[in-house]
């Protein structure tokens, strides 16, 4: 086993979350090639991936206090096994309908990696040094999705849509075994929760009173719905409307994905002389430039690659270096429920993030111009939540007095 604080355990916890990327990113590349394959319409299609997110949200709820109760571990092991078990499902699936069951059952397991993952560096770490943590978990982390859709894409290529899904169920199994035998247990006994209705709705009605808590989970969500409304349109913007072959999809993302882990890498230089919140703005002053771009850029009729991935490319930069400080933020004040506060964060993130979704897909019409404007959207209203609940009521330590 190794030492809770050591480098490998920040990185095997990176690789355990990383599951959700994965299930989300690698598949992209296929989404056109299923539909005519599933006989399935874009906007069903689609739902596969809302329909992921909800599940997360839902999942979230229970398997927090699970591990609040019975300890990471344990949860985040069994929920890589179901994951596994409904990967095998999406791979056989013959129909829209059961793919859709099947990845609604992935999402159940796969809310086990990013909850507890969060909840154990809160577990291990003060509220100041999990945000430099997080940071560094999150850029470890952005390899999964800078790799996955070119692995998704050749995957497609070479053995079918199916071969996917095979694929992300044998990465589960693998990291089942490597929190089993790799991590030791990271929470503290004396904090285990009853898992009492009572004491359930309690935990959840502070956490939810919390001002701090909802600032930068709202913030978190609104710049994660603007990434959702990417990966849900980008797929078919780049490959259906401006000619991607589905084998370099992969490559373009890889864009997007360097610029989030610039971000991350940015946050944790910036850490030693920034207090969390300074980072904040200055990340979300970026992310709403481009989102903003983007969104001019398509009401001006400028259709290319370039004028959808540079924008998103920065407006990652700017997601980069918000999202360790809102993850780490929302936790601060909940040490002894830091399952709890995390399946709520995560809750709340993945059920604004299905939302937006659908809304991408409903309004996709064949151009770039309804997923860039709901990404510009997604922008200025976390900002306005920063300026509105955050700046009044920042987590402690988190920003100096008088900013």
């Amino acid at each position: 086993m190794l030492a809770l604080t050591s480098i490998w355990t920040t990185i095997l916890l990176a690789a355990a979350v990383a599951l959700g990327p994965l299930a989300t990113d690698m598949y992209l590349p296929a989404l056109p090639s299923m539909g005519q394959s599933l006989g399935a319409t874009p906007d069903q299609i689609q739902l596969t991936l809302s329909i992921y997110m909800a599940g997360l949200a839902t999942a979230q709820l229970f398997c927090g206090p699970l591990g609040d109760r019975f300890g990471r571990k344990a949860i985040m092991i069994s929920g890589f096994v179901l994951f596994f078990l409904a990967s095998i499902g999406c791979a056989l699936a013959t129909n829209v309908e059961t793919l859709i069951l099947c990845r609604f059952l992935q999402a159940v397991g796969g809310s086990a990696g990013p909850v507890l993952g969060r909840a154990a560096i809160r577990d291990i770490y003060a509220p100041r040094d999990a945000a430099r943590i997080m940071a560094l978990l999150a850029s470890i982390m952005a390899l999964a999705p800078a790799i996955a859709p070119t692995i998704g894409g050749l995957l497609l290529t070479g053995f079918g849509w199916a071969s996917i899904f095979v694929v992300l169920g044998g990465y589960a199994l693998v990291m089942a075994l490597v929190v089993a035998f790799g991590i030791p247990e990271p929470m503290n006994p004396a904090n285990r929760q009853s898992l009492k209705l009572r004491n359930l709705g309690r935990n959840y009605r502070i956490i939810l009173s919390s001002p701090t808590f909802l600032g930068y989970t709202l913030t978190n969500a609104l710049i994660f719905s603007g990434l959702f409304a990417f990966l849900s349109g980008s797929s078919f913007v780049l490959i259906d409307f401006l000619g991607v072959p589905p084998s370099q999809f992969g490559l373009w993302f890889a864009g997007v994905v360097v610029g989030y882990m610039a971000g991350n890498l940015t946050a944790v230089r910036l850490s030693s002389r920034w207090l969390p919140d300074q980072i904040l703005l200055r990340g979300l002053l970026i992310a709403v430039a481009g989102g903003c771009s983007m969104a001019v850029l398509a009401i001006l009729d400028v259709h290319s690659v370039w004028a959808v991935m540079l924008p998103q490319s920065l407006f990652m930069i700017g997601m980069g270096m918000c999202m360790p400080q809102t993850m780490a933020g929302a936790l601060a004040n909940f040490p002894t429920m830091a399952g709890s506060a995390s399946a709520l964060f995560g809750s709340l993130q993945m059920t604004l993030a299905a939302l937006t979704g659908i809304l991408v897909g409903q309004l996709y019409a064949g151009t770039a111009l309804a997923m860039a404007m709901i990404i510009a959207a997604c922008a200025i209203a976390a900002l306005v939540v920063y300026l509105v609940i955050v700046r009044r009521n920042p987590a402690p330590g988190f920003e100096p007095a008088g900013i």
